[in-house]
């Protein structure tokens, strides 16, 4: 029986008014649950006097029966993973370089990169694909991955930042010991540990690149939202809510499967971290060893 010191174990009233509240939660959801779908499901009358079927009736989704329309949901997915794809990786790239700007010793580099940082970070998404397709030409694609990889690349870069400044100073003392060059002492053994440490962030911003990637429907790339808004416009407002409620779910799907795949990678790295943080040994050029756990250096 494992007993929890940071809790006393309730007793038996607020047991009553715990079961009490969740049984009251579970019939507002459920009341909430039944609105919604009875609304959705009545008829619905245009400003014109037309009576529209409910959203759920069958003559809103016989078009899904059509593999055309599933080829071109397929293409505009495909053009928003090419486009996430590429911007992650030019994201991570970004955020490398903005942390090691923010972490130089010289100023001259840390303040000139601050700054910059500090733009990137504050104007929109939106705007800067605009800024790009109008003054560079660069075509809808490498509007949107340009964009979402320069404000992205500066979330991640602060995040590293971080990540680095939170290590223990003696990782750094420990191969600048050894004889390793700064330089060399930030690659191999602050920069994994806070890249490590800093992953869920990361992964978690990788999710928001990924749904940033709608954002491109305003400059007319065809991703996937822009494809489900030019098949409603091909036929018709009918079928408005299915290809919203489709769209919907495919992102929704995306984004799940990124987030698994997330939490696998964290939960495999986080095991390998554990022993490496008491054992883990760095080899210099001089033949020294610095125990990177401990933050000191020991040479033999």
């Amino acid at each position: 029986m494992t007993i929890s010191v940071l809790y006393d174990a309730p007793g038996p009233v607020a047991r009553r008014r715990s079961a009490m509240t969740s049984v009251v939660g579970a019939v507002i959801l459920i009341a909430l649950t039944a609105w919604l779908i009875s609304t959705l499901a009545a008829e619905r009358t245009t400003a014109a006097g037309a009576v529209l079927p409910g959203l759920f009736d069958s003559s809103r989704w016989d078009i899904f029966a059509d593999p055309v329309v599933w080829q071109s949901l397929g293409r505009g997915a495909l053009n928003t993973l090419a486009m996430a794809a590429v911007a992650a990786v030019l994201a991570l790239a970004i955020g490398v370089l903005f942390s090691f700007g923010r972490t130089a010793r010289s100023r001259w580099i840390r303040f000139p990169v601050a700054v910059l940082l500090e733009f990137f970070r504050g104007m929109p998404v939106l705007l800067m694909m605009l800024f790009v397709l109008l003054v560079f030409s660069t075509g809808t694609y490498w509007a949107g991955v340009t964009a979402l990889a320069v404000y992205n690349g500066a979330i991640i870069g602060e995040a590293l930042r971080a990540g680095i400044r939170s290590l223990p100073a003696g990782q750094r003392e420990a191969g600048l010991a050894i004889g390793l060059h700064p330089i060399r002492t930030r690659l191999i053994i602050e920069f994994p540990q806070a890249f490590r440490q800093m992953l869920p962030i990361i992964i978690a911003q990788l999710v928001v690149l990924l749904k940033d990637t709608s954002l491109a429907y305003i400059v007319g790339y065809s991703e996937l939202l822009r494809t489900g808004q030019n098949l409603t416009n091909f036929f018709g407002n009918r079928y408005n809510f299915s290809f919203f409620f489709i769209v919907l779910a495919m992102y929704l799907v995306m984004n799940l499967i990124l987030s698994w795949v997330a939490r696998i990678v964290s939960r495999r790295t986080a095991s390998r971290t554990r022993p490496a943080v008491v054992d883990a040994t760095v080899t210099g050029p001089t033949g020294g060893r610095a125990t990177a756990g401990k933050g000191s250096a020991t040479p033999d």
